[in-house]
């Protein structure tokens, strides 16, 4: 089934300040919230549904890549905010705080209720960069790569921290001049997690982590551009004791071709011809995204003449259509002739055929480059 609009789901408009995203997200997760609507999976749902939203449009760049290329900037088969693989850790973790509190509902949820306790610990994020073709691009396709992320060594256990005792909160009181103040905080000792090491192996980190290799199979759509940032959900780098992993965010780069050149989802190729072919007409093979293709190039055909081969350019990422492969003609004059060459083009500099005759439907360059971009 098909995504709703980030937009549609918060109940807002695309000119929606900060401020109105967050006010809109803490209404719909406050009518939705598990612990108002128990054992209801439609309002579970939405939940989830209306953290996603807000998870992208909150974030600036996010939003951006959202606004320009809808759902599919996101989509990668990785799960995750965008993959539908969200799950209550990840909201309660990210946005717990934007109902004031834990999860700002007196019963709790996941262990973020009741405005503090334990909280899960989440791993760094890892960042790789994967190179794609044209070829690629224009098709889609699914990488498998190498990816170093620390994991929980074999054989580490964990215990309840004895300075929170396993809540992840501290709490302290102070005598102000207003009365005493109870406060909490993260405990320093655990950071929140509720919990220490208890025992490890010689070969892992202070947290219970070693670094292993492990390959990572990513699906990224066709359509994708240079720059473009994919995430894969839990594949960063792991958190100790109870905590959830980071994530593995994929950045695209776009090889360079050797004779197309991209333009947003146009192509261009630059096709040279001799004189007696542009004279005579002919036909050439030229490359494409997808393979060869021979088209047909009439006789007196003009230097600049640009050909579009129509659905043969990159599909768009948000799924509408295909752009268009634009066939530039460049007239190759020779440089050097021989002599019976060279007598032939002096007796045919007068001759009225040679005279240059431009007519309507030769445009100028300034009308090529503007009908491009129309």
């Amino acid at each position: 089934m098909a995504k709703r609009d980030y937009y549609e789901i918060l109940g807002i408009n695309k000119s929606a300040s900060t401020a109105e995203i967050k006010k809109a997200y803490r209404k719909k997760a406050i009518e939705f919230h598990p612990d108002k609507n128990p054992d209801d999976k439609d309002a579970e749902a939405k939940f989830k549904e209306a953290a996603e939203a807000y998870e992208i449009l909150s974030d600036d760049n996010k939003k951006a890549r959202y606004d320009q290329y809808g759902h599919q900037a996101f989509e990668n088969g990785g799960g995750g905010f965008g993959g539908g693989g969200m799950n209550m850790d990840d909201i309660f973790s990210q946005f717990g705080d934007i109902f004031g509190g834990g999860g700002g509902f007196g019963g709790g949820f996941s262990g973020f209720g009741g405005g503090g306790g334990q909280r899960r610990v989440k791993g760094s994020n890892l960042r790789i960069r994967v190179k794609l073709t044209l070829e690629e691009i224009a098709i889609g396709v699914e990488k498998k790569v190498k990816v170093k992320r620390k994991v929980q060594a074999p054989g580490t256990t964990y215990k309840t921290c004895s300075t929170c005792n396993g809540a992840g909160q501290v709490t302290r009181i102070a005598n102000t001049i207003l009365g005493r103040m109870q406060t909490s905080a993260p405990c320093n000792v655990c950071g929140g997690a509720g919990q220490t090491i208890d025992k490890k192996p010689s070969d892992a980190d202070a947290q219970g982590l070693k670094v292993t290799e492990e390959t990572v199979s990513i699906k990224i759509p066709a359509g994708v551009v240079d720059g473009m940032q994919l995430k894969v959900s839990g594949k960063g780098n792991e958190a100790p004791g109870n905590g959830i992993s980071g994530d593995l965010i994929v950045v695209i780069e776009e090889e360079t071709h050797d004779k197309l050149q991209r333009e947003g989802d146009n192509l261009h190729y630059d096709l040279y011809v001799s004189f007696p072919d542009a004279v005579l007409g002919t036909s050439k093979e030229i490359d494409t995204v997808t393979g060869k293709v021979r088209i047909k190039v009439e006789s007196g055909v003009q230097s600049g003449k640009i050909l579009r081969l129509r659905g043969k350019g990159i599909p768009s990422i948000n799924g509408y259509g295909k752009g268009d492969l634009l066939v530039h003609v460049n007239v190759w004059t020779p440089k050097t002739l021989n002599k019976q060459q060279k007598d032939f083009f002096e007796a045919m500099q007068e001759d009225e055929h040679f005279v240059p005759k431009p007519e309507s439907s030769d445009k100028s360059f300034f009308e090529k480059v503007k009908d491009m971009f129309s």
